[in-house]
């Protein structure tokens, strides 16, 4: 089995429908750390699970620089923000890490 690991950062904001009062609620922004993990058992043909700039280019160039409420059509919590980059990538991907502060880590692993 072949895994490779990309990280991407990204600046981007949000604001949060919650259903409690909370100051995420109001629009702002992250500089997001996102790691994505890809694995497969055999390499394309150039030898490569997923080239890393095209994982950079359908993460970083979906959300770099955007209202993330604009892009993803979920709440954009870190957890939905995971499962969006996972299901973007395709089956390869199996697990995405989204770092919104040096405090705050939400994982999104597939069975």
């Amino acid at each position: 089995m072949f895994k490779i690991k990309k990280r991407i950062i990204i600046s981007a904001a949000h604001f949060l429908k919650l259903d409690y009062n909370s100051k995420c609620s109001g629009m702002h922004g992250h500089n997001w750390i996102i790691d994505v993990y890809l694995k497969s058992p055999d390499l394309d043909k150039n030898g490569m699970v997923m080239d890393f700039s095209v994982i950079k280019e359908k993460v970083a160039g979906a959300l770099d620089h955007k209202v993330l409420n604009e892009v993803i059509d979920r709440n954009p919590t870190a957890e939905n923000i995971a499962l969006w980059v996972c299901e973007t990538l395709g089956e390869k991907c199996y697990r995405v890490e989204v770092q919104e502060s040096p405090d705050n880590v939400a994982v999104y692993e597939r069975d």
